[in-house]
């Protein structure tokens, strides 16, 4: 927004903007993904080989250096910059960066539905485990991309830096957007500490061995057996009371594997492992209201006897089951 601000009229301040780096559009992609898979996957570290997804930044920042090198240490004559034109704002750079930025994007949106699947998979609490603040601003960030794509098809002067001005605005409120809801989220996770939820890394098992492996050393169970034996230890010791209870408690209680009771979960109840247990705590609820005991509690207060964590989470989970909110589940059960 300098450029917006007539630093291009005065000598020094054009030199600034000229030779300095600014807008480094081929490294905003690869951030953006590094840092939602270190955000998503606790263990996660960056290896050898991602360090190559920074190599195009990396030149860009060299060839800067080049021009910077040539015009103002040997040639003391703008030479690169014989135009006038910020090489920041060169479409082949803007392109190239646009087409960067879209592949991280839609990378790191893959990266965050497979969290998604498989935090679902494996605790009970999924819902507050969601980082939907860095779902909504990759879609709001793609969103941006593609406008851009079509006012650059639409607008023919597209190459003067003015007629960009309606894209720094949207951009300045995608960061605003970042800042806003990321102390949100840090408030979030502070709670969430203070709660003690068992931090879960869902990706263990897919890091460990390939899916192929995992299929092959999975053994063979009895589903029906499974399934009478998982039955009944909801329904005796009432694991889903906890609210924080993982696959792993479950597996410890019945002296298996993780990936045997995941399965037995998947493919004997065709649910996933957080709609699962959410299914008794919404039984236990409705057995609760049926008793009456509604008359001396409040409805969040049986919701958090029975194992959920918060209003939002139960009510989500009350109508996917029920299709009736909590409350209009409870006017039908009085008329009746």
């Amino acid at each position: 927004m300098l450029g917006y601000a007539n630093w291009y009229s005065e000598k020094f301040t054009r030199e600034i903007l000229f030779f300095i780096p600014f807008m480094q559009v081929l490294l905003i992609g690869p951030v953006i993904y590094f840092y939602t898979k270190s955000l998503l996957n606790i263990n996660f570290k960056l290896s050898r080989t991602d360090y190559f997804h920074f190599i195009p930044a990396l030149l860009y920042g060299i060839y800067s250096l080049v021009i910077f090198v040539t015009d103002k240490l040997i040639l003391d004559d703008y030479y690169f910059y014989a135009d006038g034109r910020d090489k920041d704002l060169a479409n082949w750079y803007q392109a190239t960066g646009l087409m960067s930025m879209a592949f991280y994007l839609i990378l790191s949106l893959r990266y965050y539905f497979d969290y998604k699947k498989l935090v679902f998979d494996k605790v009970s609490y999924a819902d507050t485990l969601l980082f939907k603040w860095i779902r909504n601003f990759m879609i709001a960030f793609l969103f941006i991309l593609v406008l851009r794509v079509l006012f650059f098809i639409l607008n023919p002067d597209w190459g003067e830096f003015g007629s960009q001005f309606w894209h720094y605005i949207a951009f300045s409120f995608v960061f605003y957007y970042i800042a806003i809801t990321g102390y949100s989220n840090i408030i979030k996770q502070t709670t969430l500490s203070s709660e003690k939820l068992k931090v879960v890394n869902v990706f263990d098992d897919e890091n460990l061995v390939s899916k192929s492996e995992t299929r092959k050393n999975t053994p063979e169970v009895d589903v029906k057996i499974w399934k009478d034996k998982l039955s009944n230890l909801m329904i005796v010791k009432r694991l889903f009371e906890n609210p924080r209870l993982t696959l792993s408690d479950v597996a410890n209680e019945l002296d298996t594997t993780t990936k045997i009771v995941s399965s037995v979960v998947n493919s004997g109840f065709n649910m996933n492992f957080n709609d699962f247990v959410n299914h008794y705590r919404i039984e236990a609820v409705k057995e609760k209201l049926e008793k009456g005991e509604q008359n001396t509690s409040t409805l969040l207060g049986i919701a958090l006897d029975c194992g959920f964590n918060s209003k939002a989470t139960f009510n989500r989970a009350f109508k996917k089951s029920t299709s009736l909110s909590p409350k209009g589940y409870l006017e039908k059960l009085t008329k009746e």
